[in-house]
């Protein structure tokens, strides 16, 4: 996912995005922890993408 993306949606739209990324960064975590997750760079992905989102949200709101 690029910024450019996200930066034009709604902070309704932003919200719900948010709340999905949090809850697969959960459960890429939690696959990490029983040995699960193959390719970890996913972990990276998700924080990056979250990070992404909480930057438009930051944005929206100014």
């Amino acid at each position: 996912m690029k910024y450019t993306d996200i930066k034009d949606k709604s902070v309704e739209e932003l919200n719900a995005m948010l709340k999905e990324k949090k809850l697969e960064l959960f459960t890429l975590k939690a696959k990490q922890k029983t040995m699960q997750l193959t390719n970890t760079s996913e972990l990276r992905v998700a924080r990056r993408d979250i990070a992404r989102i909480l930057t438009a949200l930051t944005a929206v709101a100014k």
